[in-house]
């Protein structure tokens, strides 16, 4: 029999969902702004809480994620963290209120190919 060591709390994989999710929905917002579909006005703020609830749940999902017995998990981990860079970045790029549409826009989605993968990896996990 062999003995693992299991991290408490949540199991990872519904944690990279959700701030896959996030994500989604943040860039689903800023998109439609960006593209005049969507005028956010006084409630700008919105995007704002978006963006923490990303980078919280990401953060958080990584966290879990790394200290999971399941290598498949480990593995979805691995594939999320670097998603934090975009992110981290994304106040310092410059914002398009600022007159930097463009780089913000690509910083955001620069973040796309790791919560894909993280996703694949933490859907492979399931179907185990």
């Amino acid at each position: 029999m062999e003995d693992t060591v299991r991290a408490p709390g949540p199991p990872p994989g519904p944690w990279i969902g959700l701030a896959s999710a996030c994500w989604a929905a943040n860039a689903a917002l800023g998109a439609s702004v960006g593209a005049g579909l969507v005028h956010t006005g006084r409630f700008r703020w919105i995007h704002h809480a978006l963006y923490i609830a990303t980078t919280t749940t990401t953060a958080l999902a990584t966290l879990l994620g790394a200290g999971s017995s399941s290598a498949a998990r480990r593995a979805a981990a691995r594939a999320l963290a670097p998603a934090l860079l975009p992110l981290a970045a994304l106040p310092h790029v410059g914002t398009p209120a600022q007159g930097h549409p463009r780089r913000h826009a690509v910083a955001a989605l620069s973040a796309a190919p790791f919560y894909a993968t993280a996703l694949i990896r933490a859907r492979a996990d399931r179907a185990r």
